[in-house]
């Protein structure tokens, strides 16, 4: 249970002090986390692609999400699916943070996160997985990605997969393009994408 001492001092609180609620914060955070009452933590990064909602269990990285998709639906979405125990603790993302801040400077290629992947079952899951397999600054077509899956038909079911990856950016599903060339839909809008692969191919 969270320190006594932090409810005492909650409770003293008549009007509203950023510096002493961020503090308070801190202190609730670092309770949950040492009496193991944090099943999930979060913060919010901003990148050239927009703010992005940082998510992840003690197993790892499990959600990172687009503005679009409306942080506070898919915060409501991780307590319902994997725990309600959730809360802005911000260390916890610490390397994954980094990491993104790396790739987005040009100067990270790959990710070399711990990552949860509960949200993620069945085919979807295969094809997340071959997703890292595409080369940085390179695409693939969803027809060369089901094959990869071991389904070359699954061409429309590929594009579920990726439409529905709860870890956009770190697994690369920007990369998968339509066999004619365009690009595609994509998750965090069309800009994104178009965006993550000037980048890549930029480097």
């Amino acid at each position: 249970m969270a320190d006594d001492s932090i409810i005492a001092d909650l409770a003293r609180i008549t009007e509203p002090d950023p510096g002493k609620l961020a503090e308070l914060h801190d202190r609730l955070a670092g309770a949950a986390q040492r009496d193991g009452l944090l099943d999930i933590a979060y913060r919010i990064i901003e990148s050239p692609v927009g703010p992005l909602l940082l998510a992840a269990t003690e197993q790892g990285l499990v959600r990172v999400a687009y503005a679009r998709e409306d942080h506070d639906t898919v915060l409501q979405h991780l307590a319902d699916e994997v725990s309600p125990r959730i809360l802005n603790a911000p260390a916890r993302l610490d390397s994954a943070a980094r990491e993104l801040d790396e790739y987005f400077a040009g100067t990270r290629r790959s990710f070399d996160l711990q990552l949860d992947w509960r949200l993620a079952a069945g085919f979807r899951s295969t094809v997340l997985h071959h997703l890292p397999e595409i080369a940085y600054g390179q695409t693939a077509s969803y027809a060369t990605v089901a094959a990869l899956a071991g389904s070359p038909k699954a061409v429309r079911a590929v594009g579920t997969a990726c439409a529905n990856n709860p870890l956009p950016v770190v697994i690369p599903c920007h990369r998968v393009v339509r066999s004619d060339g365009a690009m595609g839909g994509y998750l965090g809008g069309a800009e994104a994408k178009r965006l993550l692969l000037d980048l890549e191919a930029a480097a």
